[in-house]
């Protein structure tokens, strides 16, 4: 994990770009050198992802998020995870609107939904182990599952391919 560190931080700071991702799995693409954008999930330009499944949505904040907050060193770096704050069941979330937050010993950030709809089930995991959103943020780090009041939001999302170029866009103006 320090040397993963330490890469994504030295070659920002060189501005080298990531390899060609020709050799890459296709399950995933990489953005900012060492974090994962998943294919098959849906992302919002605030760093959650979204993975839709019959009538339940999955939604969590992706690699790319958790990764940018432990490697930045400016007043908003979140560094590891130590406490999330999540809605109750049955609670009603907006596309856009704070649903909860995640906090470490050095900031505080809040998590936006990226579709509407009512939570019908919250990662439990996370209250006794908040640390799985650094370490699985698409398996074990998830935060809640949702039911779409309106599934059509899913469109306005961007896929793993605009995902990254987002990233990447957003990484060079900083």
């Amino acid at each position: 994990m320090a040397l993963r560190m330490w890469a994504s931080s030295t070659a920002n700071a060189l501005r080298i770009s990531c390899a060609s991702k020709a050799h890459l799995s296709p399950a995933f693409s990489l953005s900012r050198c060492f974090s994962t954008v998943l294919d098959g999930l849906k992302y919002a330009t605030s760093h959650e992802w979204v993975k839709h499944e019959g009538s339940v949505a999955t939604i969590g904040i992706t690699d790319h998020a958790q990764v940018i907050t432990r490697l930045q060193y400016t007043a908003d770096h979140l560094g590891e995870v130590v406490f999330v704050e999540l809605p109750e069941r049955k609670a009603s979330v907006s596309q856009g609107s704070g649903f909860g937050a995640v906090e470490s010993v050095k900031a505080t950030s809040d998590v936006n939904s990226p579709i509407s709809g009512e939570v019908v089930e919250v990662n439990s995991k996370l209250s006794e182990s908040p640390g799985l959103i650094n370490t699985s943020p698409y398996e074990d780090g998830w935060m809640i599952k949702v039911k779409p009041s309106n599934p059509a939001e899913l469109e306005s999302l961007l896929g793993p391919k605009e995902y990254t170029k987002f990233c990447e866009e957003e990484d060079a103006a900083h």
